[in-house]
């Protein structure tokens, strides 16, 4: 791309040189052709180079509900408010307030997957669109007692990336071990403002990944697999106590005592439920395909076999979900 723009630039350079050398007439034609030149190179440039615009961002529909329904396990609750909540925003032409989900539930369950998910479908190079900036507490805010630069520098990042692009996606990975207080400071971008300092966070999503949770989800589940019930009679209703009792009540949810929960400014709280061995045996069977690798059931048995259930008794729920999934398949091929 570089060696195209600088072989454009010499072209025109050689062009204007030439002019003087030329009759009227003829310079009329080389300066119309330069004139031609420089918005065709500038158009292939825009085409290679990611801009905030609907050739690079564009929410594929049936893209997302295909990806749900044919990649992600053990998840209708999941797949159902998120593909109607993302639908619901995107078709929306002028949105009150950003987008704002908080996906929970236990390791392995599919969060950061869902996550993925939703970029792919939205942004033309998924998670690697430089609208897509993603967040991990350990990572990005591992001390608690610079919470307060923190803060300024989350404000001016988000700031500064929803300026460039209204929109932009942020994921917020670990909430369950986020300092108190950090993400109480971007409340103000994810309220019912038009504006705020002449920038709209209006077409923005975020998107909060946690733990918390996790286990009250879990003896839900549970209480239905020992009164013999199908884990997919469990509705969003069945688990909104449950979940709302840890994420609102817990220090460590990330949410406690925060205004976002107050204000009412998260729009779906979304439960993950734990997976089984079947879940896992199919996890085993996706990655093998998108490896390229031929498809053994054999093979993703004893992936599943291999994962620690619980309860110990019952042996239901994979401890670690689909977490560890393609590192034991390793092993085996």
């Amino acid at each position: 791309m570089h060696i195209m723009r600088k072989s454009l630039l010499v072209y025109l350079s050689i062009s204007f040189v030439l002019v003087d050398a030329f009759e009227p007439v003829t310079t009329t034609v080389i300066v119309g052709a330069t004139g031609f030149l420089y918005p065709l190179g500038k158009k292939i440039y825009n085409y290679f180079r990611e801009t905030c615009n609907d050739d690079w961002i564009g929410f594929n529909t049936t893209g997302l509900e295909k990806d749900l329904e044919r990649k992600l396990f053990g998840q209708h609750i999941a797949s159902r408010v998120v593909l109607k909540g993302v639908t619901g925003f995107m078709n929306n032409k002028s949105p009150k307030k950003p987008l704002v989900l908080s996906l929970h539930g236990s390791t392995g369950t599919g969060k950061n997957f869902v996550s993925q998910l939703i970029a792919d479908n939205i942004y033309k190079k998924g998670m690697t669109s430089n609208y897509v900036h993603l967040f991990t507490s350990t990572a990005h805010f591992p001390h608690p007692s610079q919470i307060d630069t923190y803060k300024v520098q989350l404000q001016q990042w988000i700031k500064g990336n929803v300026s460039s692009c209204p929109r932009s996606l942020f994921i917020f990975d670990e909430m369950d071990k986020m300092p108190l207080g950090l993400i109480d400071s971007i409340k103000p971008y994810l309220d019912y403002y038009d504006n705020l300092e002449g920038v709209s966070y209006r077409h923005a999503i975020f998107i909060f990944l946690s733990n918390a949770g996790g286990q009250n989800i879990s003896q839900v589940a549970l209480d239905f697999w020992l009164k013999g019930k199908d884990r997919e009679e469990i509705q969003l209703k069945d688990l909104e106590a449950a979940l709302s009792l840890e994420v609102f009540n817990n220090k460590n949810s990330g949410f406690w005592h925060t205004s976002l929960i107050d204000k009412n400014l998260v729009d779906f709280f979304i439960p993950f439920l734990p997976l089984e061995r079947r879940h896992i045996r199919a996890c085993a069977l996706a990655e093998m395909a998108a490896q390229g690798l031929p498809l053994d059931e054999e093979i993703a048995g004893r992936v599943a076999d291999e994962m620690i259930y619980s309860p110990k008794a019952e042996r239901v729920f994979a401890s670690k979900g689909c977490k560890t999934t393609r590192s034991k398949l390793d092993y085996y091929t």
